[in-house]
């Protein structure tokens, strides 16, 4: 089956044709960092680690990259006397990188700053001017912006018109030729620092923030390249300025442009302004990242995550199926190991699945029959059955980056517990039926089954695991 991808410029899902099939290009808008990151950042994040991740299986190499947002008018209005903005910005970076690690998204492949690319910024900007799509300001504030009617594709991400859109709010509106106009490049303010502004020919000041982004892109990846992915509320007005000011420009800029849900909180959109966020510390300090990880991909990509205490329960009790089910491989099997096909033993049914516009429910399904068949195979004694099955999970788990994440918090914590308790009573159970007392032994067997647990008597001792 063919990569299929959702488009949202075309509106529909395309087959994945990449300029290089030997080097996939793909440009991520990163965090603005104002502030730490929530949970719905991180599952923006996870969504195209995902993305990344099957690309590279199917293709091989991947050039991914995602920028750092590190100066904006929020970052300047969170800066402090005692924590300049270039400070502040700088901690807020290596807390999103903490965050994205903390649930094993790979590091990108070129992770540039706003700031390193500004000339790269005046230059596209100078480009727009010279073509007659951008102007400066005629009022001498330094402003200069971009001309959204002289550029007749306006609106073709969105599918909107300029007339039915609502003014930029990005700049003061007095310089503009029309509202929807927004800032390529903004003057310089006395209220702002002074090393917050940079020389250009237009007057000192800071780029907007939209130009950052296609400057970035097409340093790092050339005038053309395969994928631009962000969250749906990137839409409009950063990812349509993005397509007007880079294709104003010449560039071919993005061929699909894939776009994520968002987290939800009660049906509302999950950000820092309505003040419903959820910290990512906070979660991953609560949770097994494994945990973290499997609730945030569970859904489709593209659709809303409305996350409650259920999402955990259910991601911890999913992958305490796949791992006691490899636990039972590993025992019936001595001496295999768990790498031995590779992403070669992935089934059709699961690459189908992340083929048909990276259907991980789907795909985690598939994973999920494959254990139940694995279970049987074993319960029927066949060996060599439940060795291929067990193959073929690590396979898919490998893939969906549910491996060799760092295990931790509370939960972490609670099963330790939990696996105290209960291997005291598995040694009490063991020492009543060597006395032959059959009821203490069924009484404690019948405890451990009223908690949900159920207990595996095996020639190499007892083993528990959780019913699910």
């Amino acid at each position: 089956m063919t990569l299929r991808l959702y488009d949202t410029r075309a509106a529909v899902l395309r087959d994945f044709v990449p300029l290089d099939p030997e080097n996939i290009t793909m440009y991520v808008c990163g965090p603005t960092v104002q502030s730490g990151p929530h949970i719905g950042h991180v599952r923006a994040a996870l969504s195209f680690d995902l993305l990344r991740r099957w690309l590279a299986h199917r293709y091989g190499r991947v050039t991914f990259v995602r920028n750092v947002t590190d100066i904006d008018d929020k970052v300047l209005a969170n800066a402090t006397d005692a924590e300049p903005w270039w400070a502040l910005a700088y901690r807020m970076e290596q807390e999103f990188t903490a965050a994205y690690a903390g649930v094993g998204i790979l590091p990108p492949t070129y992770e540039p700053r706003a700031t390193a690319s500004v000339p790269q910024m005046q230059e596209l900007i100078a480009g727009l001017i010279t073509r007659g799509h951008a102007y400066p300001a005629p009022d001498d504030s330094g402003d200069v912006y971009f001309d959204v009617r002289s550029w007749a594709e306006y609106g073709s991400l969105t599918h909107q018109s300029i007339d039915a859109m609502e003014p930029a709010e990005d700049a003061d509106p007095r310089g503009k030729r029309n509202p929807q106009d927004f800032a390529l490049w903004k003057g310089a303010k006395p209220e702002e620092p002074a090393d917050a502004t940079w020389a250009s020919p237009w007057g000192a000041g800071r780029p907007g923030w939209h130009i950052e982004c296609s400057a970035m892109a097409k340093r790092y990846l050339g005038a053309e390249f395969d994928i631009h992915g962000g969250g749906l509320d990137l839409r409009f007005p950063h990812h349509e300025n993005e397509l007007a000011q880079s294709t104003a420009a010449g560039d071919g800029f993005a061929r699909y442009w894939v776009h994520n849900g968002l987290v939800t909180v009660a049906g509302q959109k999950m950000s820092k302004s309505l003040g419903n966020f959820t910290l990512a510390a906070d979660v991953l300090s609560a949770h097994d990242p494994r945990v973290v990880r499997y609730a945030l991909a569970a859904a489709h990509y593209r659709s809303s995550l409305d996350l409650s205490e259920s999402s955990w329960a259910e991601a911890e009790a999913a992958l305490a199926r796949i791992d006691t089910f490899a636990a039972r491989v590993r025992r019936a099997v001595p001496g295999m190991t768990d790498d031995a096909e590779g992403d070669a033993a992935v089934p059709d049914a699961f690459a189908d699945a992340m083929d048909d516009d990276l259907g991980v429910p789907h795909a985690l399904a598939v994973l999920h029959d494959t254990v139940r068949r694995g279970n049987s195979a074993l319960d029927a004694g066949s060996k060599e059955e439940a060795w291929t099955a067990f193959v073929q999970v690590d396979a898919m788990v490998r893939l969906l980056g549910f491996d060799e994440l760092p295990s931790g918090g509370a939960d972490l914590a609670e099963h330790r517990t939990l696996d105290a308790l209960v291997q005291t009573m598995i040694t009490q159970r063991a020492q009543a039926r060597a006395d032959k007392d059959w009821a203490a032994a069924d009484r404690i067997r019948d405890a451990i089954a009223a908690a949900g647990i159920t207990l595996e008597d095996t020639p190499a001792g007892t083993h528990w695991s959780i019913d699910g």
